[in-house]
């Protein structure tokens, strides 16, 4: 054991602990600096020596997020606002990522879950006592009356019926100051998009944007594609971030998408670009049990199985990639569908509409539709489909989209959706469609922004939801865990082979222990070792089980997961040990 290297006051910014006297560059548990850091009520010591020293007062008990066997590592567990507690909101500043194309269109439709919960974040948020910063980008494109930013807080209050208060301080360069948030609970940022900071992420910007904010709660989901100051910048400066109800909703929708429980699973996918989207395809191909391509991209799947296809259709250096996704749906055992006929327009006649089978296609004549046999075979498909998801438009070339098809491909999903089938609808257009049909979207699954499910489906991490604080995955029952839950608690962080923890539990009978290790080959030694020394601080008839909640050691990344298990411990939390080489990455 080696020897007491140095025990020093942390302010490890828990859920539990206020923020309010936190240096502003100390707030964020992931930042540059020494191992030496000033942290309010809990003893940090490196590992080799051991001292109790204070307590922290806790002061919630939180929920954490349930495992899914099916997560990927681009959609993490993070802390979100309806599991933060409701008490550690009051007097904070908020700052709130929202989504202008839901809340500022011309008509905002109040029916729908994506408006109803970005509306409920901001009033939830103000009902909690917090004063509330509101930001996003918009246009003149999606609402003409958006001429300004006092323009954009009119509506808002009308919408909200509170008061919103147009600041001027990213124009001027100047920092928010307590002062200026004595005016009013609800404040409107200047419009992001006039400036370029906001795309190239400068951290100077997300560090005027974050002046005197206390908590982020990013709820634009549509914007999780892309690197930010407003959401992945101001991250950094915030002591917590988290995801907004409409954020989460998203989030849950678009985690759906992966989950194969549901059998038969069929994907109708439109628009083109196969190329860049070839991993997106192989994504799906999977997972599902049929692939319908109703779009360019069926084009040079149709080439790629050797069919003739005229030469300004297909897309340029996009053949191989076509070839790789015909042979992994062969090996997967996964049907491909494309259309088997088109109604098609002469380009010298563009009025003149006539059908022909899709590997017959006359020269001069254009595909603008799926035919009738197309139909018939998607529609044998969809009835016999448990679960889908209709991605890109049905559109086969440069003109607008096919009107006729994209409707009876609606009707046949509306009517699919009463027989129990989980039916995901991505992006407006089809929203759009999908609403005129039905006139309802509760039968559906709906994810409006494209572009994040493509990114999604490539398997990209999504930066806007990797900025985001995590939330440990499993609901620890701590009184499994140990005999007496109230004892205080030590944690070990970067807990090893265990044998500080194994040594303190001999020693002190009055403390219970908890080793956090990422490591899960040690973790299950640490296990067995419980077991063989026969060492007891836990109910002698609970058994450990690595992965989910473990007598003494959890397998985890404390470096993410940290505030999220400590937090829900029911006793005192007295004192945090920490490897030397991890001390910078964890408490900085």
């Amino acid at each position: 054991m080696s020897p007491v290297l140095k025990t020093v006051q942390t302010t490890l910014s828990l859920n539990k602990l206020s923020s309010s006297n936190y240096p502003r560059k100390e707030k964020k548990l992931l930042q540059h600096g020494s191992c030496s850091f000033p942290i309010n009520n809990v003893q940090l010591s490196f590992r080799g020596g051991f001292e109790v020293v204070s307590n922290v007062n806790r002061s919630h008990k939180e929920k954490t997020c349930l495992y899914d066997e099916g997560e990927l590592e681009a959609l993490p567990h993070v802390q979100t606002l309806r599991e933060f507690p409701r008490e550690e909101l009051v007097a904070k500043v908020v700052m709130v990522r929202f989504d202008s194309t839901i809340l500022l269109g011309e008509k905002l439709d109040l029916s729908s879950q994506s408006a109803s919960k970005a509306l409920y974040t901001i009033k939830y948020l103000h009902e909690c006592g917090a004063k509330v910063i509101l930001m996003s980008e918009w246009s003149r494109k999606i609402n003409p009356k958006l001429l300004d930013a006092q323009a954009v807080a009119d509506i808002l209050s009308s919408v909200l019926q509170l008061n919103v208060i147009a600041l001027r301080c990213i124009s001027c360069k100047s920092p928010l100051r307590r002062e200026d948030l004595q005016k009013a609970d609800i404040f409107l940022l200047e419009n992001l998009s006039e400036y370029k900071e906001e795309v190239a992420n400068c951290s100077k910007f997300a560090e005027l944007l974050s002046s005197e904010v206390d908590i982020l709660v990013n709820d634009s989901f549509c914007q999780s594609h892309k690197v930010l100051a407003s959401t992945v910048g101001v991250a950094r400066f915030c002591y917590a971030s988290m995801a907004g109800f409409s954020f989460e909703e998203n989030l849950h929708q678009l985690k759906k998408i992966a989950k194969t429980k549901k059998k038969p699973y069929l994907a109708v996918i439109g628009g083109g670009n196969l190329k860049r989207n070839a991993a997106a395809l192989q994504f799906l191909a999977s997972r599902c049990d049929a692939l319908v391509f109703v779009g360019q991209m069926s084009f040079q799947i149709m080439s790629a199985l050797g069919h003739s296809i005229p030469t300004n259709l297909v897309e340029r250096d996009a053949h191989k990639a076509a070839l790789d996704i015909v042979q992994f749906a062969h090996d997967k055992n996964v049907l491909m569908s494309y259309p088997k006929d088109f109604w098609c327009t002469n380009q010298h006649l563009p009025t003149e509409l006539e059908v022909f089978p899709a590997h017959g296609v006359s020269a001069s004549w254009l595909p603008v539709d799926l035919g009738p046999r197309s139909l018939e075979e998607i529609y044998s498909l969809v009835t016999n489909s448990k679960k889908i998801i209709w991605i890109g438009p049905v559109k086969f070339s440069s003109s607008k989209p096919c009107t006729v098809g994209t409707s009876k491909l609606a009707q046949m999903l509306c009517k699919q959706s009463q027989c129990e089938c989980e039916i995901t609808i991505v992006g407006s257009t089809a929203r759009k469609v999908i609403k005129n049909e039905s006139n309802s979207l509760s039968s559906f699954n709906v994810l409006e922004n494209a572009s994040v499910v493509w990114e999604f489906l490539k398997e990209q991490k999504l930066p806007g939801v990797m900025s985001l604080d995590r939330a440990y995955p499993f609901e620890i029952d701590w009184s499994v865990a140990y005999h007496d839950a109230s004892q205080p608690l030590v944690v070990d962080i970067g807990s090893g082979n265990g044998l500080f923890i194994m040594g303190m539990a001999q020693n002190r009978k009055d403390l219970n222990f908890l080793g956090l290790e990422i490591n899960g080959k040690l973790v299950r030694r640490c296990l067995d070792s419980v077991h063989q020394s026969g060492i007891r601080n836990a109910s002698e008839s609970s058994p450990c089980c690595f992965g989910h909640m473990c007598r003494y050691f959890i397998g985890s990344n404390a470096t993410t997961t940290f505030r999220s298990i400590v937090s829900s411990y029911p006793g005192e939390l007295v004192l945090v040990s920490v490897q030397v080489e991890h001390a910078a990455k964890v408490v900085n």
